[in-house]
């Protein structure tokens, strides 16, 4: 059977925060999981970088790694800092900005198709 999580070694203790690379004027994304389901991805921002608001069709949970970022949930903005995490209900506008350089895990969870 194929691993359905990627890029991680099995049986490894590790640091989610060490799988993804903070760059200069970057935004960078690794995906763990993507399917019809669930997506797990590991992002980083250099500072000042951002994902304009936009919406999507699951729930998504926001963990900071490090650092601090700036959540805007339907024009509200929340600061989060690691350790923290916040609940970003489906269709609800969001956007990311990076206050400082930091690092996030983004867990995303999908309707069944019948329920979409």
């Amino acid at each position: 059977m194929d691993a359905i999580i990627h890029h991680l070694a099995p049986a490894t203790v590790l640091r989610l925060a060490d799988q993804v690379e903070v760059r200069p004027g970057q935004v960078v994304s690794k995906t763990l999981v993507q399917n019809d389901a669930v997506g797990l991805t590991l992002f980083a921002f250099d500072a000042g970088e951002q994902l304009s608001a936009h919406t999507s069709p699951g729930d998504a949970l926001v963990t900071v790694l490090d650092g601090i970022a700036r959540i805007t949930l339907d024009g509200e903005p929340h600061e989060l800092h690691r350790g923290e995490s916040i609940l970003m209900p489906a269709n609800v506008a969001h956007a990311v900005f990076a206050v400082e350089p930091f690092r996030m895990a983004l867990l995303q969870v999908f309707p069944a198709p019948e329920q979409r």
